[in-house]
């Protein structure tokens, strides 16, 4: 049968705490030590017991040196954590003041504001919309040249396959006119050659004895 787990309380009885206590601590100290061999470690530990008597171990040679390390750290840690709430405090309070800007642009919460601070979000709003507009119309005259680069693109292209089709009908007509020119020769030689045989025919006949 095997222990039981371990209640992680503390232990009344006198005796059974001492000694679990000093089989525990030596333990802790054997951990400690393994710790800082195996893995270079700078380990200081400190235990007191129940009655005051102290039990420690130090990696270096000096348990005061790594105290005062460990207290500049956690100086410079308090310090960083100090500055950082300070600039969390400062980001909370711009936050704030951009919401209630925002708020006051868009005609919200302006029962607390002054003539000068209408003003100046008056003024802030035209040239909002003086950047606005700027913008838009860079928008249009850029959106104007494509659509005249992709018209005069679409020109060129339609112009292209017009050309291309005159000169497949400019070629179709020249085969054509080939085709013809050559079909009158051929024909012309095929009647000089007719002829030729009915002359020579006829001068046969012309010298042949009766």
């Amino acid at each position: 049968m095997g222990r039981g787990k371990t209640v992680m309380r503390r232990i009344e009885n006198t005796t059974s705490r001492q000694v679990t206590f000093s089989k525990r601590r030596n333990g802790l100290l054997k951990k400690a030590s393994e710790l800082s061999v195996l893995c270079d470690g700078e380990i200081a530990l400190i235990v007191f017991s129940s009655t005051g008597k102290l039990y420690e171990f130090c990696s270096t040679t000096s348990m005061q040196k790594t105290i005062e390390r460990y207290q500049k750290y956690n100086k410079e840690v308090q310090e960083n954590s100090q500055q950082l709430k300070y600039e969390a405090v400062n980001l909370a309070k711009e936050i704030e003041n951009l919401q209630t800007s925002q708020r006051k642009l868009m005609g919200e919460s302006l029962e607390s504001c002054s003539l000068d601070e209408l003003q100046t979000a008056e003024t802030q709003l035209e040239m909002s919309l003086l950047n606005i507009r700027t913008k838009k119309n860079q928008l249009y005259r850029e959106q104007i040249e494509q659509l005249k680069q992709q018209h005069m693109t679409f020109q060129e292209d339609q112009l292209l396959e017009e050309n291309e089709v005159l000169w497949e009908k400019r070629s179709g007509i020249t085969h054509f006119y080939v085709e013809n020119k050559s079909l009158e020769l051929r024909n012309i030689m095929i009647q000089r050659s007719m002829y030729l045989i009915d002359y020579n025919f006829d001068d046969v006949l012309a010298a042949k004895p009766h």
